[in-house]
This record gives C-alpha cells, sequence and structure tokens, in this order.
C-alpha cells in the first residue's frame, strides 16, 4: 500500500494547528523534538516538517502528495495547485501598510513608491490591477522594520491581530487578499495515492463540521414543540423524546456555533426549557 507524504510547517503558527487536526482526524504521529519526517502508527501517512516558503514547489514536484499551507502561499508560489479543503484556522491578511504619518486617500498613492515584502508575485498582480508600477524590495522576515530603516514607503505583509504593524509604527491602508490554512494536492498524485487522500478528507471534513457545530438538549412542552422545531436549523429533523414529567418532551438536534446564541434567544422565548449544550468530538454525514 501507498504512503501519503503530507508536508506541513516545520515551526510557526501553522504547526500546532496543523498536527492537531490530524490527531482530531485519529491519526497518530510518531514525532520527536527537531524530527524533519514522522510516521503515523495507525494510518498510511507520512510527515515531512518543511520550510514554509519552499511547500509550494514540493507540491509542483510531486515531492509530496498534499500539503498543510497557507492560502496566501498558493497565491504567490502555487496557483495552480489544487486546493480541497479550506481548514479555518491560521486566519490572516496580506495587506499594505505605510508609516502611520503618511497621509493615505487611494491605492493611487502608493504609485512608484518603494514596498518592502516576501510576497512580490503578489504585489506585481495586485498594483497591475491599477495599471501601477511600484519598486519592490524582496526580502524575507522582518518586512515590517523595512519603512524604520529606509529602505522603503511601505510595505505588503501578513497582518495577524495588528499588534506588530502597530509597534513599528505602521497601519493598514489595504488589503490584498484574506487567507487560511487550506489542505492542496500535488497535481502528480497517483490513482492509489488519491483513494488515501479521500480517506484523510473525509475525516478532516468530519472534525471541520464538528468544529463548526454544537449538539444541544431541551425541554419543551408538547404544545410549543411545532414552534420550537420551526427555529431549529437541523440536519433532518429534530429528536424528540417523551419525558417522564406528562406533557414535555426532550428535544434534541445540532446548531451552527457562529449562531448559538441568536438561536439560544429564540428557543428560550418559544418556551424551551433546561438547555444544555455539548461539544461535538466528530461529526459524520
Amino acid at each position: 500500500m501507498s504512503t501519503l507524504k503530507i508536508a506541513i510547517q516545520k515551526s510557526g503558527r501553522l504547526n500546532e494547528d496543523s498536527i492537531q487536526i490530524l490527531k482530531d482526524a485519529g491519526i497518530s504521529i510518531n514525532n520527536g523534538i527537531d524530527q524533519l519526517k514522522a510516521e503515523a502508527s495507525n494510518f498510511p501517512l507520512e510527515v515531512l516538517y518543511l520550510r514554509n516558503s519552499d511547500i509550494p514547489q514540493y507540491l509542483i514536484d510531486g515531492v509530496v502528495d498534499i500539503a498543510i499551507v497557507g492560502d496566501n502561499l498558493l497565491v504567490e508560489k502555487g496557483k495552480n495547485i489544487e486546493v480541497i479543503q479550506k481548514l479555518g484556522f491560521s486566519k490572516c491578511k496580506v495587506s499594505v501598510a505605510v508609516p502611520k504619518n503618511f497621509e493615505y486617500n487611494s491605492v493611487k498613492d502608493l504609485d512608484g513608491l518603494r514596498i518592502a515584502t516576501s510576497y512580490p508575485n503578489t504585489v506585481i498582480e495586485y498594483f497591475n490591477k491599477y495599471g501601477m508600477s511600484v519598486d519592490i524590495h524582496q526580502i524575507s522576515g522582518s518586512v515590517e522594520i523595512a519603512p524604520n530603516i529606509g529602505l522603503a514607503d511601505a510595505i505588503v505583509d501578513i497582518v495577524s491581530s495588528g499588534s506588530t504593524l502597530f509597534k513599528n509604527n505602521l497601519k493598514e491602508v489595504e488589503v490584498i487578499l484574506k487567507s487560511e490554512a487550506v489542505l492542496a494536492v500535488s497535481p502528480k498524485v497517483s490513482p492509489e495515492t488519491q483513494k488515501i487522500i479521500d480517506t484523510l478528507k473525509f475525516r478532516i471534513d468530519a472534525v471541520l463540521r464538528a468544529r463548526k457545530s454544537k449538539y444541544i438538549l431541551m425541554n419543551v412542552p408538547n404544545d410549543k414543540i411545532e414552534a420550537v422545531s420551526n427555529i431549529l436549523p437541523v440536519l433532518r429533523s429534530a429528536t424528540v423524546m417523551p419525558l417522564a414529567q406528562e406533557g414535555w418532551s426532550s428535544v434534541h438536534t445540532v446548531i451552527d456555533k457562529d449562531t448559538f446564541w441568536e438561536v439560544i434567544d429564540q428557543l428560550k422565548e418559544a418556551g424551551a426549557e433546561g438547555i444544555l449544550v455539548c461539544p461535538i468530538e466528530k461529526m459524520v454525514l
């Protein structure tokens, strides 16, 4: 049987979340400190810990079959690589930032200026849309310091919380793209390897659905079950079971955690009581 080779970031913000989602998908990874490779003990999978910027090329060349990588990196270095699943973590933006004292009105204010970035292709494509030309200074790491040392007038870099920009006296003025971790596939996978990828994706889908959902149980008077059921965004239909107390039933269902509080408020108004909320470990459809 083939072994699926997956690349993840060696260190940094993507590493821990990538390992966690594999573990949540039931995959035990025997990895030690400073290992560059690790095998799963219960799934035909081998993890390669790689430098983040190298991962797109490894996918293109078929050295790895799949990767957990930031979507922004694929935009920069691997636009033809297929993304089969957005993973919902490591969300960030690739943004234009300028010094706080820069009088900024529109993107046209950046025409002809010096821009420091680790994403030259993304920058060129973005400013080409506006028919603008900028002087790109490609650097890796500590991009945000470039305006302070006179290397550039502005930067294009990853922005998460914005704290790094604030510390370096910069302000965000344009968002080029929004990014998150994705599961990306090499164009050179074999049919046998593709079957393993399908199995892994099935497991990850179940994990992601569970992360987005909550299981709720509530006690509802029988004469208000219809009103409560109309509120619930259920998969098929709510589960209704009679309680020992006559005239009451227990109603069970799954709701989206993003609309959780709005739904709970509506359920209380409709007559639901004793509402219990439980996390879901996996959700297989």
